[in-house]
């Protein structure tokens, strides 16, 4: 039991990053769940029998009604058994202290739940009397929620982050009548998009998190029954470059070798989801159907939604952003409304006054607001209130992360933004016009990839590189890099960015990376206490947004293509929205460049049908060329 209590831990808190702050251990200590609240735990039955484990926790004021707040979860409904209580309960402290009844359920194949789990599984649009999918579960959760626990109002509202997330997404699709407010946060939209995958790269980073999601169980349990990888180094770096191909990481997901140095079958396989990733490396029908996004037509105007992120999320940016806009295009009629803040994965939900990503300060008290204006308001008038679209909160809130504060629009992206083309012009000249069309070529040496991040660490998933000072990048002869002038005035861009880049490789297959990074003035005062201490504030290159493109999906994520050696090509990048200004004094530069290790995959460089089954002799250093007639598309707030 002791294992479980540190694993499950382990592995929510590393998932969905709500830091433990003074005050949240403070409240660890305090008995107030346990004096203000009741806990009952229970099995539903869904409509094909399968029973779900369900934790309630409800207000021992019973001389009122309340709404009931519920969270799905793969990462456990704990602590389980009578008299076990959790010290903190709802999306935060004041909906926990006015009074809600708080529901948390292990999802179909987790934990104390029956069935077998499949992360992402497929929504079945025209479902037959018997079949099941989340969207089921949910709906009949809640069904059984409003006629059996007592003092609900007949009101449910959902949330969570990262994966619960996501099951608040699917709690909306064609949704149960009593929902009536639901708050994806963090959510995953398209996993060949979002968390293992961006834009076809396989994020090798999060090779630890593998065994969490695909280690088989069929059979409820109070105990973790997956192992994390033992890697036996602190420095992901080499472990992944001296492991080579990926068909040689095989061997940490065959479970009865696990701690093996050798296997004797390298292509044995038993973690399902390890399984999939290497089985369908293209966007083909196992991906397309585990997307939800596809579906945000099918949210009924009956439900609200807040969708909520972070600028700076490594794992969840794609998800709540294209959700937001999924229901913006196909719910004319939807409350919808979009919170994107300074945060990392799941920060919002921090006690934390210091808000920082890595080593980036944006202020204090910005996810306590959020919490107490923001979320708690959300819940209260749909749940509580009148339940009517004047809920006092905009339609877009949205930190600028340049200027440091929030700003709320009627809509996302605002209005009055413009498309500019910026063009990536020799002598690492970034400029509104196009100069001459030249050739920048760079050496990509397999042997020496570029690193994302100059920290030696061994991570569980990605987190601090979103805002890493990137002058050890830019100072390689591998990356190439394209700054304008110092800024005479502020520059704002507000919405999503295109790389629309003409390039040429000796080879037939390459990565492109391109990252829109904020160059801060040489004399800016060294006030930002935590910082490493190998860094200056002077001159730092902070990294505003950055993405991949595996260049073999640059014309169709399912049917991939080599490129024709030396010949100019064009690659398009969509990078996920910003609210960023580059204040004036400041410069805008951006970097391009075609490994990002141990963050994505090594690309071969020559062309496979599967990368993860290619051999070391596929892996070739290559020449990359841009040409100068590629260009950024801004979209520029005036």
């Amino acid at each position: 039991m002791r294992r479980y209590i540190i694993l499950a831990i382990f592995s929510f808190f590393l998932i969905t990053n709500c830091d433990k702050s003074s005050q949240e251990r403070t409240l660890k200590k305090d008995t107030y769940v346990l004096d203000n609240y009741t806990k009952q735990e229970v099995d539903i039955a869904m409509r094909d029998g399968t029973k779900l484990h369900t934790t309630i926790y409800t207000p021992k004021d019973n001389s009122k009604k309340y709404p009931i707040l519920m969270q799905r979860t793969p990462y456990s409904s704990a602590p389980y058994g009578a008299g076990k209580m959790k010290t903190k309960i709802s999306p935060n402290i004041h909906l926990m202290k006015e009074g809600n009844i708080v529901v948390y359920q292990d999802v179909r194949g987790r934990w104390m739940s029956e069935g077998v789990y499949d992360n992402m599984r497929a929504y079945i649009p025209n479902k037959t009397a018997n079949q099941s999918d989340e969207v089921s579960d949910t709906y009949d959760t809640i069904d059984w929620l409003v006629k059996n626990v007592e003092y609900n109002n007949g009101n449910v509202g959902t949330w969570g982050i990262s994966y619960p997330g996501h099951y608040a997404t699917i709690s909306a699709i064609d949704a149960h009548p009593a929902l009536k407010a639901a708050s994806p946060q963090a959510c995953i939209g398209d996993f060949f998009f979002d968390d293992f995958h961006h834009n076809g790269a396989f994020l090798l980073s999060y090779f630890r998190a593998i065994s969490l999601f695909g280690t088989y169980k069929d059979a409820p349990t109070n105990s973790a029954w997956y192992s994390f990888p033992k890697m036996n180094s602190q420095d992901q770096y080499q472990f992944f470059l001296d492991k080579g191909p990926l068909k040689n990481l095989n061997e940490y997901f065959q479970y009865d070798k696990l701690d093996a140095k050798t296997a004797e079958n390298k292509d044995k396989i038993d973690d399902f989801f390890w399984k999939e990733i290497v089985e369908h490396p293209n966007y083909d029908s196992v991906w397309k159907s585990k997307g939800i996004i596809q579906h945000m037509n099918k949210v009924p105007s009956t439900v609200a939604t807040m969708i909520v992120g972070g600028w700076f999320d490594a794992e969840d940016l794609y998800g709540p952003l294209e959700t937001y806009k999924g229901i913006e295009k196909n719910g004319i009629e939807n409350y919808n409304t979009l919170v994107f803040g300074p945060w990392d994965h799941g920060k919002w939900a921090s006690s934390r006054v210091r808000n920082s990503v890595g080593n980036y300060y944006f202020g204090d008290s910005i996810s306590l607001k959020f919490q107490k204006e923001i979320e708690t308001k959300f819940f209260n008038h749909f749940l509580k209130g009148k339940g009517d679209k004047n809920s006092g909160l905009p339609e877009a809130y949205v930190f600028d992360s340049g200027k440091k504060e929030w700003k709320t629009y009627d809509a996302w992206p605002p209005k009055n933004v413009i498309k500019e083309d910026w063009f990536l012009s020799e002598n690492q000249e970034l400029t509104i016009t196009k100069k001459a069309s030249k050739e920048i070529k760079f050496i990509s040496d397999i042997k020496r990839p570029i690193p994302y991040s100059e920290d030696i660490k061994t991570v569980f998933t990605p987190r601090k590189y979103m805002t890493d000072d990137q002058r050890f990048a830019a100072r390689r002869p591998d990356v190439l890099v394209f700054e304008t002038d110092v800024l005479t005035e502020n520059l704002t861009l507000a919405g999503d960015i295109l790389a629309k880049l003409k390039v040429a490789t000796t080879g037939t297959a390459a990565d492109w990376i391109v990252k829109v990074i904020d160059v801060h003035p040489s004399d800016l005062a060294e006030d930002n206490e935590g910082l490493q201490d190998h860094l200056k504030m002077s001159n730092y290159h902070l990294m505003v947004r950055s993405e991949v493109l595996r260049g073999r999906f640059r014309n169709s994520f399912e049917f991939p293509e080599p490129f024709t050696p030396n010949k100019k090509t064009d690659v398009n990048i969509k990078l996920q929205d910003v609210f960023h200004t580059f204040k004036k004094g400041h410069k805008l530069q951006i970097q391009v460049q075609s490994t990002w290790f141990p963050l994505i995959d090594l690309n071969p460089q020559t062309y496979v049908d599967n990368i993860y089954k290619a051999d070391e002799k596929d892996f070739k250093t290559q020449t990359h060329t841009v040409f100068t007639d590629s260009s950024i598309e801004f979209s520029v707030l005036k």
